[in-house]
């Protein structure tokens, strides 16, 4: 069995992009996260540490997030994914990172990468 708890719309003010001014300016990125992972033990006991503490991976992927700088979104998810996998009862996690105000010389609502990865 596996049960998923999502994360979404985790708010970041970051430095990530290729572009040399993407380093300097902070700008907008929204994490998206989704853990896969059996919570019928945490169903069973009501306790917190039976399961994931959602409220301590949302403040380790914003710190992540935040205080690292790549030149892709793609590292990015990859990055948090591989956070999110050292919890060893995860067993898979889908990562989208959308940077809503990427540099792009035409009209859009979002861009996104999402990775999935299986322990």
């Amino acid at each position: 069995m596996t049960d998923r708890i999502d994360l979404i719309g985790i708010e970041v003010w970051a430095r990530h992009g290729a572009l040399p001014e993407e380093k300097t300016e902070n700008q907008p990125f929204i994490v998206d996260v989704g853990v896969f992972l059996d919570t019928s033990t945490a169903a069973v006991s009501d306790d917190l540490g039976d399961t994931i503490d959602y409220g301590k991976l949302a403040h380790d992927v914003h710190y992540l997030v935040a205080e690292e700088s790549h030149n892709l979104i793609e590292t990015v998810a990859d990055r948090v994914a591989a956070l999110v996998l050292e919890d060893t009862r995860v067993e898979r996690v889908t990562v989208t990172v959308h940077k809503p105000q990427a540099p792009i010389t035409v009209e859009f609502g979002d861009v996104s990468v999402t990775v999935d990865r299986t322990r």
